[in-house]
């Protein structure tokens, strides 16, 4: 049985939300702040979080920052308001997905097993990646170079992955946007611009492999050697 964190001060929505995910077989723990909710991913063995954004003590934002520094555990982001600053800064420090209030529980559900969906298809690749002295390791979610680990969240590993373990293809910013973030994620292509950019300047920073992320213009981008460069 899995376990899901339902991270949300509206006992009503958090009650509701519970009683929709042990129809789905979840083994459920609640937490009404942010603190609490630390608490509980610190202590029990977590597959998937829902995480409201605006909590008492500490907002979600800082949860997911604090869950990123240990874990890859899923974490779908919930917002009241929806602005896209929002669910920008909830990708950006690693959340999988984000849903806006009001939704309907089933809608929450079915977010929650295509973010599984995609985790169990990435962990079911076993495979590590090198290129000279870079090295993407999937199962582990780690990326080095010259041995030393390199900062990435977990979207940034997926984005570089995908782009590198397809060596040469052209990706437009739709394709990335429906592998990585999934068919139903409701963001646009900014989004990939966004973390490309992060991306390349991440692995610039002592080494060359951020430039073998290739923009083919008026395309998208391809994962390319200097060498092969045109």
């Amino acid at each position: 049985m899995k376990n899901m964190l339902i991270a949300e001060d509206n006992e009503q929505i958090a009650v509701v939300l519970g009683e929709y995910a042990k129809q789905e077989g979840f083994n459920v723990f609640f937490a009404a702040d942010g603190e609490a909710a630390s608490a509980v991913f610190a202590k029990e063995k977590l597959d998937i979080i829902l995480l409201d954004i605006m909590m008492p003590k500490k907002d979600g934002f800082a949860v997911c920052r604090e869950i990123r520094q240990t874990s890859n555990v899923p974490v779908i982001m919930i917002t009241a308001r929806g602005e896209d600053f929002e669910r920008i800064m909830g990708l950006d420090i690693g959340a999988d997905d984000y849903i806006v209030k009001p939704f309907s529980p089933a809608e929450v559900m079915a977010r929650v097993r295509a973010v599984l969906r995609r985790m169990d298809t990435a962990s079911g690749q076993k495979n590590i990646l090198k290129y000279d002295n870079l090295q993407i390791d999937l199962d582990s979610y780690t990326v080095t170079v010259t041995g030393k680990d390199i900062s990435l969240t977990k979207k940034e590993i997926e984005l570089l992955w995908l782009l590198a373990s397809n060596y040469g293809k052209v990706f437009s910013r739709d394709n990335l946007l429906d592998s990585i973030w999934g068919y139903d994620y409701f963001g646009d292509t900014r989004t990939v611009d966004s973390h490309i950019k992060r991306l390349r300047a991440k692995l610039n920073a002592g080494s060359i492999y951020g430039k073998m992320i290739k923009t083919v213009w008026g395309v998208g981008y391809k994962f390319e050697t200097a060498e092969n460069e045109e």
